[in-house]
């Protein structure tokens, strides 16, 4: 079996170091980036499983990055950060962020993270590959499971791989009410309460792009759900 690929963007060489021997150790193959600019070159090249990204790096922002690898790539990212504000964190898991961590952090915290995010990451391209024979359709949408390709009245839709996440789960539960906790466990991976903003924003930018504002509906003082066709 072909070791998990994970590409450390850290400007600091000692936490990278460890970051590569700790993982390393596991199994993991790893490879390191000191820059931002350095990173978006190595997610070519190396074709990382997993980015574990460096929120402040001397060249850019790890937002940016972040920003620019989930609009082109399926990849998820674990943020380090020294910022404990809950608004920053957030701000993460808005532009694409899987999860993060915060510095001063332990090892095997890191550790478990990645063995998680890479967990649902399995989970999720066995659910694809069950129903990869066939797309699913609801009105004027097709989702195609094998190619994570949307298209509304035939032309591809642009979604992030979060929100094709969200719209898939919500579209094989048709008429099911979910609460924002529950999406964030069901789609993100994980449950922390506060962060329950990320999903209003994720939902309001599906029915910005998908038109679908009378289909994916707010059920007051719980969640969402996608209406039965």
């Amino acid at each position: 079996m072909d070791k998990v690929k994970v590409l450390i963007v850290e400007d600091e060489k000692a936490i990278a170091d460890l970051l590569s021997y700790g993982l390393e150790g596991e199994g993991y193959e790893t490879r390191i980036a000191a820059t931002g600019a350095a990173g978006i070159r190595e997610v070519e090249l190396f074709r990382p499983d997993l980015l574990l990204l460096d929120w402040m790096l001397p060249d850019m922002s790890g937002l940016d990055i972040c920003k620019k690898v989930t609009a082109e790539r399926n990849i998820p990212i674990l943020m380090i950060t020294a910022k404990n504000d809950i608004t920053d964190k957030v701000l993460g898991l808005e532009f694409g962020a899987d999860d993060y961590i915060t510095k001063p952090f332990d090892l095997r915290e890191v550790l478990a993270r990645i063995r998680s995010i890479m967990r649902r990451l399995a989970q999720a391209n066995r659910a694809g590959e069950e129903a990869e024979s066939e797309s699913l359709r609801y009105r004027d949408l097709e989702i195609v499971p094998a190619e994570r390709l949307v298209r509304k009245n035939g032309e591809a839709v642009d979604l992030t791989p979060r929100e094709y996440d969200l719209l898939l789960h919500l579209c094989s539960h048709r008429g099911r009410v979910f609460s924002r906790d529950e999406l964030l466990e069901g789609v993100w991976g994980y449950d922390y309460a506060g962060e329950t903003r990320t999903v209003d924003n994720h939902i309001q930018r599906l029915r910005k792009k998908l038109e679908a504002t009378e289909w994916i509906t707010t059920v007051f003082g719980f969640g969402y759900k996608m209406e039965k066709e």
